[in-house]
């Protein structure tokens, strides 16, 4: 398995552990919510359930955001290379290795150090299309294309 492939399946999996932790806590929000139902303690009692709802639409929304980021991981696939830097690409930079998919930060794969970016971002925006030998400033910071896969 070449270094591409492993550090799509390791952001691969850690947007599917994102989705079981998310969905773990609403079901555990869900039976707090039904929990507090059966209470009969007044403005306290309403009070601890606005609470509950509040937090569920906000994990809700997590949870929509990490499932967005699942479709575009599952829109790539690892095994095609191009020229250009396009949505999938791994770009080895005079910085480090980018990898072109959804913002899922920094992580270390094979000891390499890699950064999953946004094509939507400033970077991924001016680094889109680039080609190698290309080089791209952001933020006084130089950015060289030493390859692309």
């Amino acid at each position: 398995m070449n270094l591409k492939q492993k550090i799509y399946n390791h952001y691969l999996r850690v947007v599917h552990d994102r989705i079981s932790m998310l969905q773990k806590i609403l079901d555990e929000l869900k039976e707090s919510g039904a929990n507090e139902t059966k209470s009969t303690a007044g403005d306290k009692h309403e009070t601890a359930l606005a609470m509950l709802q509040i937090e569920q639409e906000n994990k809700r929304a997590q949870l929509q955001e990490v499932l967005n980021q699942q479709a575009v991981m599952e829109k790539i696939d690892p095994s095609l290379s191009a020229s250009l830097v396009v949505n999938g690409s791994l770009i080895k930079t005079n910085k480090g290795y980018l990898f072109i998919s959804t913002a899922l930060g920094k992580a270390v794969v094979d000891e390499i150090n890699v950064i999953a970016i946004s094509p939507k971002s400033p970077l991924g925006q001016m680094i889109m299309g680039s080609k190698e030998g290309d080089a791209v400033l952001i933020n006084q910071t130089t950015y060289l294309i030493e390859s692309i896969e």
